[in-house]
């Protein structure tokens, strides 16, 4: 049975430059239409965990699911949206962070078809906006970077406080990533370096790995990668100089045993199958926010199956006190996607721990 739907979800994959194929037709019964955002499908990241949660709905709740992909599904975001909507699906999910203003315009010329979209808020009474709170998980991962980077009794790792960390390209729904970092790791040494880079690319492995490595060549010992497929770059350097990378949005410890020192897990996996049940049984309302956190399980960090056992217990044990005091309301995480422009250019313009102390300051925490 499982290997039947991957069949008929892959003869329904429309990679024909955005436009739909005859296949992709809305069909009877509930119907769910999945746009994939930059990198594409394979990435084993951000893109196929919502794939996952796609082909486990059709599993599971017998709806009729098609994904969409796209060469250009920034350019092109308009018209994949009007023409899922046009072809009659019952709920039109986009992945494209970059989609949120084409969707606040054409949502209304289709108030009977439900929109939802991961990553942003769009304010339609009939767009569900899917959110996570990264900046919490990627605290945890910075925390544990910072803990680990100038453990000697790791083998990984050197005795300079450098950490990295690259995303894909510059936005809010990145660097909510990149400054929970940098906040976890100051949060543990304040005199940390944390270096921050931006590929521009969320295919590119092979810059990914180009960066890391010179991120390596000046002594950091642990890059995040928040840059889809790209991060697989990060995390093969990470492998090939035997220091760390951390994944990001799937459990992708294993591509490097050893090497990935954790996974900042964003379950959209989740969050899109529950999306979908939601709109099955007729319970899902447009204009509301869906948010999935750390008490929820939405984000976090992985089992680190592979490097559990080699990271002593009393980083493991404050890294698990962060945890705990974020959810108690002891620890506050700033979330820089709440904060206006020159707010957010404090930390910005100086993305170390002066500026992250600064940052506070300014919002009096």
């Amino acid at each position: 049975m499982r290997k039947m739907i991957m069949l008929v979800l892959v003869a329904m994959l429309v990679v024909a430059g955005g436009a739909f194929m005859p296949a992709a037709q809305a069909q009877d019964g509930y119907s769910v239409a999945l746009i994939i955002s930059q990198g594409g499908l394979g990435d084993r990241s951000y893109n196929d965990s919502a794939f996952a949660g796609l082909t486990l709905a059709a599993a599971e709740l017998g709806v009729n699911v098609t994904p969409i992909e796209s060469s250009d599904p920034v350019g092109q975001g308009e018209q994949l949206l009007r023409d899922a909507a046009e072809a009659g699906f019952d709920l039109v999910i986009t992945l494209e962070f970059s989609h949120f203003d084409p969707l606040a315009r054409i949502a209304p010329d289709y108030p009977d078809t439900t929109f939802a979209i991961v990553n942003v808020i769009v304010d339609q009474p009939n767009v569900v906006s899917i959110m996570f709170d990264e900046h919490t998980g990627s605290f945890l991962a910075g925390a544990l970077a910072a803990l680990v980077t100038t453990d000697a009794s790791i083998e990984q790792t050197n005795d300079a406080a450098v950490i990295g960390v690259i995303g894909g390209v510059k936005s809010s729904g990145i660097d909510v990533f990149l400054y929970g970092y940098l906040q976890g790791a100051c949060a543990v040494n304040s005199d940390v370096e944390v270096y921050m880079a931006y590929s521009n690319d969320f295919a590119d492995p092979i810059k990914g790995r180009e960066m890391t490595l010179a991120m390596f060549e000046q002594d950091a010992d642990v890059v995040f990668q928040v840059a889809g497929g790209t991060g697989s770059g990060v995390i093969d350097a990470a492998k090939s100089q035997n220091h760390f990378a951390i994944g990001v949005d799937s459990d992708q410890d294993y591509l490097a045993p050893g090497n990935v020192l954790t996974s900042m897990l964003k379950r959209v996996d989740v969050a899109i199958y529950n999306t979908i049940e939601l709109g099955a049984k007729g319970e899902l309302e447009g204009g509301t926010v869906l948010q999935y956190g750390l008490d929820v399980g939405g984000v976090g960090l992985s089992d680190m199956t592979y490097t559990r056992h080699i990271i002593p217990a009393a980083s493991m044990d404050q890294v698990k006190a962060f945890e705990a005091q974020i959810l108690a309301g002891e620890l506050a995480v700033v979330d820089i996607r709440v904060l206006d422009e020159d707010t957010f250019a404090i930390v910005d313009q100086n993305p170390t721990c002066a500026g992250v102390d600064e940052l506070k300051a300014a919002l009096g925490m």
